[in-house]
């Protein structure tokens, strides 16, 4: 997960060693934003939680502090849906190491037409919004929509 990046509806804490007044717990906007002390507001869609951690170090250096320790902590990832041939459809907090599989178990199952073969799924971060095939075994990313065909047979 160290390559995940941040985005609307995640909720994160941000803590500063020796520091309470530079603690922060906050979902992130639909803009990605999120204001934080002395350096207002900070643009966050994109970043990985490692890239956020050494804005903010930067940002507090110096005119703030000598040698700030900054930890950010996902607390809640964003959702992903899933919807079509599954008997509970809907949106359903991302968990780390998340599959296809586990996905429909979530979803309470697949439906009596659902169709193991014909399903796709459309990233959250791919600007052409196109639907690619996956199987069971297929890892689940925040933001992710999936959908579960019929089957004809």
């Amino acid at each position: 997960m160290s390559e995940y990046t941040l985005g609307s509806g995640d909720v994160i804490r941000i803590q500063v060693y020796g520091e309470d007044d530079l603690f922060v717990e906050a979902q992130l906007s639909d803009a990605g934003t999120l204001s934080y002390p002395f350096l207002g507001e900070l643009q966050l869609l994109g970043l990985t939680v490692g890239e956020l951690q050494d804005k903010i170090r930067k940002g507090l250096l110096g005119d703030y502090l000598v040698d700030p320790k900054v930890t950010v902590t996902i607390l809640e990832y964003r959702q992903f849906y899933i919807n079509g041939e599954v008997n509970k459809p809907g949106g359903f907090p991302f968990q780390p190491g998340l599959t296809i599989r586990k996905a429909v178990s979530l979803a309470a199952g697949f439906t009596e037409r659902a169709s193991k073969k014909n399903m796709f799924v459309v990233s959250d971060s791919d600007a052409s919004q196109t639907p690619r095939r996956v199987d069971l075994n297929s890892p689940v990313k925040p933001g992710d929509s999936i959908t579960v065909e019929q089957s004809f047979f």
